[in-house]
């Protein structure tokens, strides 16, 4: 049986379409990178994001509603940047970045994001809405 080799992690590769959706929900999000960046290290639960907490902590761009920040979420698992932290018991509030969403994050590492077109609001909206897979 040959050794593995568990030092060398594997790189997953996206299409250039995945990565653009993805870019673009992320920029559209209602959210800062530094939410992400530490989700990069750590999960961040929901309670943490939501109403004033969030604001506060400078990862909402203004105070959302549980709802509103569990829904923008929410998109950003279906696009494939975030994921829900499982423990023990099952699943729980807290989220995490995907290989894909530290891919990204690590393209914007220090930055801003970009801002969104007209394009990019629209383009997001309409896929978002009727959940289409491009």
């Amino acid at each position: 049986m040959p050794p593995v080799d568990s030092q060398n992690p594997k790189t997953f590769v996206y299409t250039p379409s995945t990565i653009q959706r993805a870019e673009r929900s992320l920029i559209c999000s209602p959210f800062n990178v530094s939410l992400f960046e530490v989700m990069g290290h750590q999960s961040v639960t929901l309670s943490a994001i939501a109403v004033e907490n969030g604001f506060k902590q400078g990862y909402t761009k203004r105070p959302l509603s549980e709802l509103t920040s569990d829904n923008a979420l929410g998109w950003l698992i279906q696009v494939g940047v975030l994921r829900r932290e499982v423990d023990g018991q099952g699943i729980t509030d807290g989220f995490r970045l995907t290989p894909l969403g530290r891919q990204l994050i690590e393209k914007y590492q220090g930055k801003n994001w970009r801002n969104p077109s007209w394009r990019d609001r629209l383009s997001d909206a309409v896929i978002r809405w009727l959940r289409l897979p491009f």
